[in-house]
């Protein structure tokens, strides 16, 4: 992955704003975006990825007082890979086509292309749930290429200082960026082990729904 050469900017207005709008609502169904998502992925792992983001935006959305925003954090979550298979070297450029044409409201494509900010696309992570996305994108695939050599191969028993382990070893899951980690736990204000813990915990919650979900499509 490329290297991030944008630093997080002074979002104080932005995060005051937020304070006072009134909470996101999805502008699609939970099925319909899961079908659109389907309509452009194919391969297991693509899907598995965006079902676990999904879960791991639902999990974050609860923890941090936006509950009722849940939908809107999750189907965020679900689609924001929705045109890198087909699309690769268009990713966050083609998305706003595929996700205007299926309905999805201006601040949800918005906050889908956000989470590649520096990397290939302009829009600047601003709200809570922006930058969880754009932190916790890259973080799971490291959890999981972690949980995946333990023993049980599951989250449950993946401890902060064995991921911190691996996140030194850069040969490790080298696909998945330490600097949009690092960067994304500074713009959430948060020390990286708070990063690891909660994702780490938001991974849990949804393993085992993520399974059987990948088991109904296989």
């Amino acid at each position: 992955m490329k290297s991030l050469d944008k630093k997080p900017s002074d979002n104080t207005k932005a995060d005051k704003k937020e304070a006072n709008a009134p909470a996101k609502k999805s502008s699609i169904s939970r099925e319909q975006a899961l079908e659109l998502l389907q309509k452009y992925n194919k391969e297991p792992f693509h899907i598995q990825h965006a079902l676990t983001v999904e879960g791991v935006m639902r999990w974050y959305a609860k923890e941090l007082g936006y509950a009722q925003e849940e939908e809107f954090w999750g189907i965020t979550g679900l689609l924001h890979d929705i045109d890198f298979e087909l699309y690769p070297e268009e990713h966050c450029k083609k998305a706003p086509e595929l996700l205007r044409e299926a309905g999805v409201s201006e601040d949800m494509i918005y906050a889908i292309c956000s989470h590649g900010y520096g990397i290939c696309s302009e829009e600047e992570p601003r709200l809570e749930m922006e930058k969880v996305l754009f932190a916790a994108d890259e973080l799971t695939g490291l959890i999981w290429s972690c949980a995946l050599m333990r023993p049980s191969k599951s989250t449950m028993d993946l401890e902060v200082k064995s991921l911190k382990k691996k996140f030194k070893d850069k040969r490790f899951a080298a696909g998945c960026s330490r600097e949009v980690i690092s960067q994304g736990a500074e713009r959430l204000g948060w020390e990286l082990d708070e990063l690891f813990e909660k994702t780490i915990q938001a991974m849990r919650s949804c393993e085992a729904a993520v399974a059987e979900a990948m088991e109904k499509i296989s």
